[in-house]
């Protein structure tokens, strides 16, 4: 039962939103996939229920993603998707508006900000607070950004990477991509279609790459290393299974991989060289969903000679830190 207010925060991704509800925790988990009737502009379905009707639709009606590479590609839409999320999550008892913290990826230009700011109070809000990704995805992960040491974090989500050194409460250097676990899927896409000559779906993809995707050469282990994945075959037209392997899988991957690698060099090279002592000791922490991608943190430590650890929860880690935002004074 809410009293009079509820401060949120929200996590809004490429892929899925996550609402924090300041005092509950993390409420909300789902897909930013709005359905769409398209001859009367009624949205059908939100979130998980909308997901499930990605390429599935008959002709009137429309699922779609409105949020591309971590910012607002259909103004209309992620309002009104935010405004379903935040009544979701506030279960429509509240008094007065809620205040809300909003991630946003640490590249976005100011109007892209302001989008979402300005969704965000259309949706129901009372003020918005926009925090940078790698920032609240550092407080998530329990990471002591206040004090004087550097922190390097790797947040990787559906749309984006952020990577930032942080310190003293603020982020040092940084760099955002336009590569995430949306792109990691397209070129799994891509390779099967070129190499099996099958055409096979997004939600296929992401199955392929959770299972066995790989950042390593060698691919996953006996055992781990094969999945059978079924599509439209392109010669025949007909449904057709075949048999990918790890090491195909690193090979889809291996570009999107070494952009992700390169960045987190370049970050490091315009580091200070106080702080660079500081990450030597502690160590990059990774975090979002596409961290979790079979040996890519061994991949980074090979690669940058440095220790790498995956968040505990690292999908959640950006939403945990919305909370924590919250929990401080609102700027």
């Amino acid at each position: 039962m809410f009293g009079f207010g509820t401060d949120l925060g929200i996590d809004l991704g490429t892929a899925s939103v996550l609402v924090y509800v300041k005092g509950r925790g993390i409420v909300l988990n789902e897909p930013s996939v709005v359905a769409i009737d398209k001859n009367s502009d009624k949205i059908i379905a939100v979130g998980e229920e909308a997901r499930a009707m990605l390429g599935r639709t008959p002709g009137n009606i429309v699922a779609i993603r409105p949020l591309r590479d971590g910012v607002i590609a259909d103004y209309n839409t992620t309002e009104k998707m935010l405004g379903y999320f935040i009544n979701k999550a506030a279960g429509r008892r509240w008094f007065f508006k809620p205040r809300v913290v909003v991630c946003i990826p640490s590249g976005v230009t100011e109007v892209e900000e302001r989008a979402v700011k300005q969704a965000a109070t259309q949706a129901g809000a009372k003020s918005t607070l926009v925090v940078e990704e790698p920032y609240a995805a550092a407080l998530g992960a329990g990471l002591d950004i206040v004090g004087p040491q550097g922190n390097m974090v790797v947040d990787i989500g559906g749309g984006t990477t952020d990577i930032a050194v942080i310190s003293l409460g603020g982020i040092v250097c940084k760099k955002s991509l336009r590569v995430g676990g949306d792109k990691f899927d397209e070129s799994l896409v891509r390779f099967i279609r070129k190499e099996h000559s099958i055409m096979i779906g997004d939600r296929t993809a992401e199955q392929l790459k959770i299972n066995i995707g790989c950042a390593l050469p060698d691919g996953k282990p006996a055992g781990q290393n094969e999945y059978e994945v079924r599509g439209r075959d392109l010669v025949s037209g007909l449904p057709k299974t075949v048999k990918v392997t790890s090491s195909e899988a690193y090979t889809a991957l291996e570009e999107q991989v070494e952009s992700v690698v390169s960045a987190v060099k370049e970050v490091l090279e315009k580091t200070p060289p106080e702080l660079s002592a500081d990450i030597l000791n502690q160590g990059i922490v990774m975090t979002g969903g596409g961290s979790l991608l079979w040996g890519l943190d061994v991949r980074i430590s090979q690669e940058t000679g440095l220790p790498v650890y995956v968040a505990e929860d690292a999908i959640s880690c950006v939403a945990l830190g919305t909370g924590k935002v919250l929990d401080g004074p609102m700027r």
